[in-house]
């Protein structure tokens, strides 16, 4: 490695956010506290953002949608509840090490589904910009469940 290299390396290469580092001056949803830990302003991430969210026992976001980007949640503690749709007709659930997809512009509300234990996760989405677009969605009043059916692994 020339020396040269050394010192570009040293402040452009790997960034460590410590835990108690993140940045809760985020876009914000109604029942959740968002944190940034990876984006374009703190990391210069220029395709992706990731940080943490937690939602209260028994409490549930508003319902927003994420515009163009995709977006990961990675459930670490407690139980989440997912609901989707143009009136959040469509209702999931995923348990630590589970992992959520939401593809782009689809409505969600997130919601803890236990009454005791605060519902933390890892969030990740696919630009450097943390894009929220909160709704007004009069929800049904009984969503369906829809459990997840993988379409590489058939049975």
């Amino acid at each position: 490695m020339s020396n040269e290299a050394a010192p570009r390396w040293k402040h452009d290469g790997v960034r460590v956010i410590p835990a108690g580092g993140l940045d809760p001056n985020t876009a914000q949803t109604p029942g959740m506290d968002r944190k940034a830990a990876i984006d374009f302003a703190r990391a210069g991430a220029s395709k992706l953002w990731a940080g943490t969210v937690s939602i209260h026992a028994n409490a549930k976001t508003g319902a927003h949608h994420h515009g163009p980007l995709e977006s990961v949640i990675y459930v670490v503690k407690g139980r989440a509840r997912m609901r989707w749709g143009d009136a959040l007709e469509f209702t999931a659930e995923a348990g630590p090490g589970d992992f959520i997809f939401v593809p782009p512009y689809v409505p969600h509300q997130e919601i803890n589904a236990s009454v005791d234990e605060t519902l933390e996760c890892v969030l990740v989405r696919s630009d450097g910009q943390a894009t929220v677009v909160n709704l007004d969605i009069e929800p049904v009043e009984k969503p369906e469940h829809v459990k997840w059916i993988d379409p590489t692994h058939t049975q």
